[in-house]
C-alpha cells in the first residue's frame, strides 16, 4: 500500500496520511480548514515498513476505512509533574 504524508503549517507536528497524492476528497471539510494548506512531505509504501511515532497498521486501517490518517504530535512532557512525583517518592521513602 502506497500513501502519501502531508505535513501542517498551522499545527506543528500534525501529518496527513493519504491514500493517493494531492487527493483529499475523503478528508472532512473541518479538518482540512483546521490542518490548513496541506504540505508534500513524501510518498511512501507502508508494506513492510515501520514508522517512527505512529503504528503503520492503524495508518493502514485508517485509510482503507476512513480515507485518511491523521498523526497528531505527542503530549508535551510535564516536567513539573514529574519533579512532584520524585520528590514525593524521595518524601515517602525510609531514610
Amino acid at each position: 500500500m502506497i500513501c502519501a504524508i502531508y505535513k501542517s503549517l498551522k499545527k506543528e507536528g500534525t501529518f496527513l496520511y493519504i491514500p493517493k497524492k494531492d487527493d483529499f476528497s475523503r478528508v472532512p471539510d473541518a479538518l482540512m480548514q483546521t490542518f490548513g494548506k496541506p504540505v508534500m512531505v513524501m510518498v511512501i509504501k507502508l508494506d513492510g515498513r515501520e514508522l517512527a511515532q505512529v503504528d503503520v497498521k492503524k495508518v493502514k486501517e485508517s485509510l482503507l476505512t476512513d480515507g485518511f490518517f491523521l498523526q497528531l504530535p505527542p503530549p508535551p512532557e510535564n516536567l513539573l509533574e514529574q519533579h512532584k512525583e520524585r520528590k514525593a517518592r524521595q518524601k515517602s521513602q525510609p531514610e
